[in-house]
């Protein structure tokens, strides 16, 4: 049996081939992420074992790089492992000597292969990877409308400050889109008072209007912005609503291509209360086939906020993977904290220290 080992790279890839005893057969291969690369590599493989069934291979799961090869690998019918990074980096502890290149982290994820102790990264069917792709483009996309909106608020507190306090969302459409018309106080200002009414109640439904105008007008007379380079703030501002609103329209339609994805998936997550179909569709794409977990635990474990146990001698510890912070008490001198509401649980431990002194310990605790 050989075992190969293959540091992903953007460009390039590092390979190494062991045997069964883990002895490097002969030097390691670099060749380039494209399809004659690949061939290169079935090639190099072939030299040292012509019957591949009989050969592994395993990448670790870095970034996007791996996908590539992986899929060119399955399509050629070699079997690939894809393994955790974590796991191949404890397994360099084994050596003395931290060398860390290409050539020696193919030979270490070989290695781990030989052993098998790993856990593999499965890509799943389409119906799956689609929702993560897209529920995962989705939450980036929220990530730029939020950047986008600070941006239009750091802008509107210099050209108009008070703006802020006459609207009870910055971004409705009738805030938007009146800022997009009159961006400055001076535009404000300039404009009629029964116009400014009649474009305010236009856009809001008649819900406002000649109120909200004469209260325009009034906040406008008395702000304290700026009065240089106007033309460019007004410019920026308005590129940046006209940036937040064909990213919204992008996020709407992604909305309903992710709801139509999930329609076709045997799934009832939807049902469960206060998990919409966008969430539930991250949930799917991320757990992916929920088979592979054969009980909640493991599930859990997966989601990286299940206990773990620290033992030494007569200590035993549970460490939770969560956001944690800890409080000590000497003696219930400075009395027990009141947990905080963003923190979900509470736990107290006791004990006496070597001088006798009563010590509490308090960890409050939120899932991350």
């Amino acid at each position: 049996m050989y075992f190969v080992g293959n540091d992903i790279g953007k460009r390039n890839h590092e390979a190494c081939i062991i045997d069964s005893a883990g002895q490097i057969q002969g030097k390691t291969l670099r060749f380039p992420n494209t399809q004659a690369g690949g061939q290169k590599l079935i090639q190099w493989m072939k030299s040292v074992n012509s019957d591949l069934s009989s050969t592994e291979v395993a990448l670790e799961a870095t970034g996007h790089y791996w996908l590539a090869l992986h899929s060119f690998l399955r399509k050629h019918g070699i079997r690939v492992r894809v393994i955790n990074p974590i796991q191949s980096d404890a397994f360099r502890n084994l050596y003395i000597r931290q060398t860390k290149n290409d050539a020696k982290d193919a030979f270490i994820i070989a290695e781990v292969l030989r052993f098998g102790r790993y856990t593999t990264t499965e890509l799943g069917s389409d119906e799956m990877v689609a929702p993560r792709q897209l529920s995962r483009f989705r939450f980036s996309l929220v990530d730029v409308i939020s950047d986008l909106k600070r941006q239009v608020i750091s802008v509107l507190d210099m050209l108009f400050p008070e703006y802020e306090q006459l609207f009870s969302d910055l971004f409705s459409k009738t805030s938007s889109e009146l800022l997009m018309e009159y961006t400055t106080p001076e535009e404000i200002l300039a404009v009629d008072t029964e116009e400014l009414a009649a474009f305010i109640a236009k856009h809001s439904r008649n819900r406002l209007g000649p109120d909200k105008a004469e209260e325009l007008k009034s906040v406008a007379a008395s702000s304290f912005g700026i009065d240089t380079a106007l033309d460019a703030y007004r410019l920026q501002l308005r590129l940046l609503l006209q940036q937040i609103r064909f990213t919204e329209e992008q996020l709407e339609f992604l909305n309903a291509e992710i709801e139509k994805r999930l329609k076709a998936l045997d799934t009832n997550l939807d049902t469960i209360p206060g998990i919409d179909p966008i969430l539930a569709a991250a949930i799917l794409g991320e757990i992916r086939d929920i088979s592979r977990f054969p009980s909640g635990v493991k599930l859990v474990a997966f989601a990286r906020i299940d206990p773990s146990v620290r033992q030494s001698g007569e200590f035993t510890g549970i460490h939770n993977r969560m956001s944690k912070r800890v409080c000590l008490t000497y003696d219930g001198r400075f009395g027990l904290p009141q947990i905080s509401p963003k923190y979900t649980t509470q736990s107290l431990r006791t004990f006496t220290n070597k001088n006798g002194l009563k010590v509490n310990i308090i960890s409050q605790q939120r899932a991350l």
